[in-house]
């Protein structure tokens, strides 16, 4: 079984989830609340994101010493990195869980940087502002089950961790992202095979493959769902039957669109434009 942080929880008898929310593509929420425990996260799986929402003083990284956590305090705990905490008293946390590829696709899609800019740090108990304000708003998602918001506060805590300067070595230089990039855009309705990408950086399609992950963290084709989904997001924002939208993403049915958009998104098509529709409802009425 892969362990992550949250199945290490899931197993501790002290922790109770409060709210949880999956957001698709590797991605979930959940706020919880925990005492008089110890719990050890052997090389999880995923990257976590930690903020203390109430208490905490009670809350320690037994390899860090004897410093204590509190409330508004931020954690990172990256994929693949063992820690142990000891919990003395009762706390309530909210933690995002990333995948390795998501994180640094989604790096890589807001900074138009070479995912490999991503110099993800391990902390414990930092006041970070950039990362604690979108992991309460996650929080607030969580318990509204608003698929949206999280989304909006996801990308706000990606874009809060700023490119470092690193000497790349292989990957594709940005005029080929670039161009890769705005071809892919232009043909989303149609199908994309890796040949068309290759041609247009003159590589086999062996090295293109390998280039393009290297560069944006991600396949060429899981790359090329997301741009898709973010296209089928702008269009259900209009009354374009969810069909036409389909079809404008390159998608050969609705219901295949729609099972795709629930694994990225976490809901389906209707929802989301229900939801929109609601949040401009709200907007006109403030």
């Amino acid at each position: 079984m892969v362990s992550t942080v949250r199945h290490s929880l899931e197993a501790s008898p002290s922790a109770r989830t409060l709210a949880a929310l999956n957001l698709g593509d590797g991605r979930s929420v959940a706020i919880w609340e925990n005492r008089n425990d110890r719990v050890r996260y052997e090389a999880p799986a995923h990257h976590a994101f930690s903020l203390y929402l109430t208490g905490g003083d009670g809350t320690r990284r037994v390899d860090r010493g004897r410093e204590c956590g509190r409330a508004g305090t931020v954690c990172i705990m990256p994929e693949g990195r063992n820690s142990e905490w000891e919990i003395t008293a009762p706390f309530r946390f909210v933690h995002l869980y990333l995948s390795d590829g998501g994180l640094k696709g989604a790096f890589s899609r807001i900074h138009d940087r070479d995912a490999r800019c991503l110099d993800l740090p391990e902390v414990t108990f930092v006041l970070a502002p950039n990362l604690a304000d979108p992991l309460a708003r996650l929080a607030e998602a969580a318990v509204s089950a608003d698929l949206i918001g999280a989304d909006g506060a996801v990308a706000d805590l990606v874009a809060g961790f700023r490119p470092s300067p690193v000497q790349l070595r292989g990957g594709l230089p940005s005029f080929l992202l670039r161009r890769l990039d705005e071809w892919i855009e232009a043909h989303l309705d149609q199908p994309i095979r890796l040949s068309d990408l290759a041609r247009l950086t003159d590589l086999s399609e062996f090295h293109c493959h390998r280039m393009f992950r290297l560069s944006r963290g991600v396949p060429p084709n899981v790359w090329i769902a997301q741009r898709r989904i973010e296209r089928a997001k702008d269009l259900l924002r209009t009354t374009t039957p969810i069909a036409e939208i389909a079809a404008a993403c390159g998608f050969s049915s609705a219901s295949y669109l729609t099972r795709v958009f629930k694994a990225q998104t976490g809901g389906t098509p209707a929802a989301y434009r229900g939801a929109m529709e609601g949040k401009t409802i709200e907007g006109r009425a403030s």
